[in-house]
């Protein structure tokens, strides 16, 4: 399938914990990032028999359907693979939005297909879908001195990372956005780092 052929909807998941005791935590700026495209399309969230969150709506020109997964992150290929058989979305129009501990903090990378890199909600879609769909890989860093991962990611962003934080956010939701109007590579070029 050539990138721009395809007719839509994209399914957009933003990778997170449901609960309002996780919603300001490293593991869930993907959450962070389809509100503010919900926003941005003029569209709000509503549940849906997948057991995830939708916002339907049109994002730089494509029809859009955007999800979060109300089964945490660990189990979030359930509600994945539901709303993709529900709207027929192909693999290879899934985008992952999530966290990436590999990445400096605010740092992006975008990429199809690839491992899970030990993150439990990728690995939960990859065993679902296999590895071939879209992630945008939103970097937080790596846990300072001998913190757990664990307890790092489901812990808020510190006072110095939230300085940065809704820039952070609004870049991510524009990489998506040039991802799904331009292409990969196109966007890979403007957004990686």
């Amino acid at each position: 399938m050539s990138e721009n052929a395809y007719e839509g909807p994209w399914l957009v998941v933003g990778l997170g914990n449901p609960g309002e005791q996780y919603a300001r935590n490293r593991h869930n700026i993907g959450f962070m990032v389809v509100d503010l495209l919900a926003q941005r399309m003029g569209a709000k969230f509503k549940a849906h028999k997948s057991r995830a969150q939708v916002a339907e709506g049109r994002l730089s020109g494509q029809r859009v359907v955007l999800a979060k997964p109300m089964s945490f992150m660990n189990l979030s290929g359930g509600p994945v693979t539901a709303l993709r058989d529900f709207y027929k979305v192909p693999a290879s129009a899934v985008v992952a939005v999530h966290d990436e501990l590999d990445i400096d903090y605010a740092a992006l990378r975008l990429k199809l297909g690839g491992g899970d890199n030990g993150h439990n909600g990728l690995k939960s879609i990859t065993k679902s879908l296999g590895p071939d769909y879209h992630r945008v890989r939103c970097g937080i860093g790596r846990p300072p001195g001998r913190m757990e991962v664990a307890d790092f990611v489901l812990k808020d962003f510190s006072g110095a990372e939230r300085k940065e934080l809704d820039w952070f956010v609004d870049r991510s939701a524009d990489a998506v956005e040039a991802l799904l109007s331009d292409g990969l590579e196109r966007a890979q070029g403007t957004y990686n780092s």
